[in-house]
């Protein structure tokens, strides 16, 4: 189903509301007995023929290893999918039992799954759930009034690509720095993410504007045409499990702080009325769920602090709540990062990345049209496209593949990777007319430095060395890389599958301090922003590339300004 029709259908849906909340009911029926589970059971999206359903019980009894949830429909309605439970139906009756990752219910303990489904009439919240046997009553409930397709927040009135014919955002923080700097006029115009990267930031921290003043100001841009105004949804419990300069305010196990104090009030904003003429482009989650897949387990690269987050399921949790909340909003385009090619783009990472990000869409209540797309290369350095040498290439009678920079990585560029996930992503359950993004801020790779033609053949190492754009030592060094220029300028649609070019990361705030510096904004040291350092398994144990005497993460680093405007490609006027 493409986006367009997504829309469509949601906006004659019967949404968010028809909710019932099960309580257990004596034996002998009279009084109530100690409540044993409650359940959630919500039609999402429907339309004429069919509905999205997502479900959360609740144990309020003994721990369970294992559950069993079983309703049964009173109309002609069929489950057709289902995602975090295994949905099978015989006749009427319906049964939900736990995959293998969620079987655990403590006492308190909640899992989340939905489904799709059929029918034809009416669509009916089931009137007895019974887990483990138990049986439920449902109290309340039932469907919403229809959606008004004129209402402007509703799903209805999204397009698919959400960057075409509109205008974006100009961060007038951002634009101010950028202005100040010998040169900087030639970009101060250019849109750039706004990164709620702490609860703080939300109100407007030390002096900065929070969300109503950038919204605000962007109704101000806006004036009679659209308006995309693009923010970094960017503050998960254990944030960054593998680096230290882009850590969090939240601990590993705050997924309620996360929920209740950083989403919540966002989703609320973005709700209101005065903004529903905006065009919201929502990227979530800076650098979290590839972690998972690569950094964790018995791989090199592994890391215990991405285990434990892997183990609590919080990442995931996290960003399946952020897509249900902030997608509520039917002017909200949410885009979930994706990684980058020299990440997840080898056979291993690659397809088990999809797999977790669909994970994700359909926990918490999520499910896959609360992601209208995603975006790659975020705060990163890949090359947009490497022009001189392929993959599918031999040089000196070996593969480009077994060369040490691409090191048997199936793409060599963004561009290429871009496209290709996409399809991935479709493969696992996404829409087929999902979008990608592009961060193009620091990926330019301009100057002197910049090769002219493919490196000599007399190994495939001089070969892809020589002629490659991307210059950085290692492809895994991420911090303030010397070198890098200014890429593409942002630009909607430039290629197929692809919804834009953006500068998601403002150029010239800091990847991380070079050294630690103290902050009160929960960012450590990561000694890949240190030029000295000789690295990590993730770098082959190269030097960083980094540029000295950097400041803290997303502080203004004017030496790396004006090393992106010098090394731009295309080259600045």
């Amino acid at each position: 189903m493409s986006r367009t029709r997504t829309a469509l259908l949601a906006a004659m849906a019967l949404v968010a509301g028809a909710t019932g909340t099960a309580y257990a009911v004596a034996p002998d029926g009279v009084g109530a007995a100690a409540v044993p589970c409650t359940v959630d059971y919500q039609v999402q999206n429907q339309w004429s023929t069919g509905f999205t359903a997502a479900v959360t019980v609740t144990n309020l009894g003994a721990a369970k290893s294992s559950w069993s949830l079983k309703w049964s429909y009173a109309g002609n309605q069929r489950v057709t999918s289902g995602w975090n439970a295994k949905v099978t139906q015989s006749g009427s009756n319906v049964t939900a039992a736990n995959e293998s990752y969620n079987g655990t219910l403590t006492t308190g303990g909640s899992a989340s799954f939905g489904f799709q489904g059929t029918y034809s009439g009416s669509n009916a919240i089931p009137a007895t759930f019974t887990l483990d046997g138990v049986t439920c009553n449902v109290d309340g409930g039932g469907p919403t009034d229809p959606t008004d397709p004129t209402d402007p927040t509703d799903p209805g009135d999204r397009v698919n690509n959400p960057y075409s014919g509109a205008k974006v955002y100009v961060n007038p923080e951002w634009s101010a720095n950028a202005a100040a700097e010998p040169g900087g006029s030639r970009i101060a115009n250019q849109p750039t993410g706004v990164w709620l990267d702490r609860i703080a930031a939300i109100n407007g921290a030390n002096g900065k504007m929070g969300l109503r003043a950038h919204l605000d100001e962007a109704l101000r841009q806006k004036g009679s045409g659209e308006l995309v105004i693009q923010l970094v949804i960017y503050n998960l419990p254990g944030r960054d499990c593998s680096a230290l300069a882009s850590n969090g305010e939240l601990g590993p196990t705050e997924i309620g702080r996360y929920k209740t104090e950083y989403i919540d009030p966002i989703a609320a904003i973005l709700a209101d009325d005065k903004y529903s003429s905006l065009r919201i482009v929502t990227t979530v989650e800076i650098d979290s769920l590839p972690n998972l897949v690569t950094n964790t387990g018995s791989r090199a690269t592994a890391t215990p602090e991405c285990d434990v987050m892997k183990a609590n399921g919080n990442y995931v949790k996290g960003v399946g709540y952020a897509l249900n909340k902030l997608g509520d909003a039917g002017n909200v385009y949410n885009y979930v990062d994706a990684g980058h090619h020299g990440w997840i783009g080898w056979d291993d990472n690659f397809g088990p990345s999809a797999d977790v990000f669909h994970d994700a869409a359909t926990a918490e209540g999520a499910t896959p049209s609360d992601v209208h797309g995603f975006i790659t290369n975020t705060a990163n350095y890949s090359a947009l496209k490497e022009n001189n040498f392929s993959v599918d290439q031999t040089v000196a009678g070996k593969s480009v593949r077994e060369s040490k920079w691409v090191d048997w990585n199936r793409y060599v560029d963004e561009l290429g990777f871009a496209q290709a996930f996409r399809n991935e992503l479709v493969s696992t359950g996404f829409d087929t007319n999902i979008g990608m993004l592009i961060d193009t801020s620091r990926n330019g790779w301009g100057g002197t430095a910049r090769p002219a033609g493919p490196g000599a053949t007399t190994s495939v190492d001089t070969y892809v060395d020589d002629g490659r754009y991307d210059r950085r030592i290692h492809i895994g060094n991420w911090c303030n890389q010397a070198g890098a220029g200014l890429g593409e300028r942002p630009k909607a649609a430039p290629e197929s599958g692809i919804d834009a070019y953006v500068w998601m990361k403002p150029p010239g705030e800091s990847d991380g301090a070079s050294k630690a510096i103290p902050n009160d904004e929960g960012k450590g040291f990561d000694r890949m922003c240190d030029p000295t350092y000789t690295g990590t398994p993730r770098n082959g144990h190269n030097l960083t590339g980094a540029l000295p005497d950097a400041p803290v993460s997303g502080h203004w680093f004017s030496a790396q300004f004006q090393e992106l405007m010098k090394n731009a490609y295309p080259p600045l006027p």
